[in-house]
């Protein structure tokens, strides 16, 4: 887990459009921080500081420290609101943890070894499923990402969560099924499996009975 970034911060005396408006005008951009079990404070922090850590990868994974006035809050990003056209941050919603807390996030997923993986070397194509897979974390030890090994894999095969090593107390959200993340395929944009190489050796035996 990376360092935790801390952002300055004021609080809003008054909440609403108005009061978000005057603040964007003013160059911050409004936000509101919520969670664990106290009340929802509306804050605004400096657009340019903000703006440089929306930027860096990874922000919805990623704890950050809120100082307001000296009172720090742990949170995590939760929403981000866009202006349609310049892009500029008009919202931003942060959600409290507790250092025992256990949180959700998407956690990026990194691919090693292309150069010892045996189906790349003959021509295969790596296609991603999953650029990003949603975990169940520890607040205190969110991966920044999670590690795929490509040695040795071979055109056709198929990678599954389940082969996928996680930290200690990191588990998928998703518990009904051994999704897959990756899959290399062949050049020619697929793979046959048993059952359509099966079916197709069938319909090319009766062709040869018909005549």
């Amino acid at each position: 887990m990376s360092d935790i970034t801390t952002i300055s911060a004021s609080e809003r005396e008054r909440v609403g459009k108005g009061s978000a408006r005057a603040a964007r005008r003013a160059g911050l951009v409004p936000a509101v921080i919520y969670g664990d079990k106290k009340d929802p404070v509306g804050i605004t922090m400096e657009s340019r500081e903000v703006t440089k850590i929306v930027h860096q990868p990874g922000i919805f994974g990623r704890l950050l420290d809120i100082d307001v006035a000296g009172t720090k809050s742990t949170v995590l990003t939760r929403d981000i609101q866009f202006h349609p056209v310049s892009d500029k941050i008009m919202h931003m919603d942060f959600l409290r943890v507790s250092q025992s807390a256990t949180v959700a996030v998407a956690v990026a997923v990194e691919f090693i070894n292309e150069d010892k993986c045996p189906g790349i070397k003959v021509g295969g194509v790596l296609n991603v499923v999953r650029y990003e897979v949603e975990l169940n974390c520890p607040a205190t030890a969110i991966p920044e990402k999670i590690t795929i090994d490509l040695e040795g894999v071979k055109i056709g095969d198929s990678i599954h969560i389940s082969a996928i090593p996680l930290p200690d107390g990191v588990t998928p959200t998703i518990t009904d099924r051994d999704f897959t993340v990756a899959t290399l395929a062949s050049p020619g944009g697929g793979v046959k499996n048993e059952d359509e190489e099966t079916d197709e050796g069938a319909e090319e035996a009766g062709d040869s009975d018909e005549e």
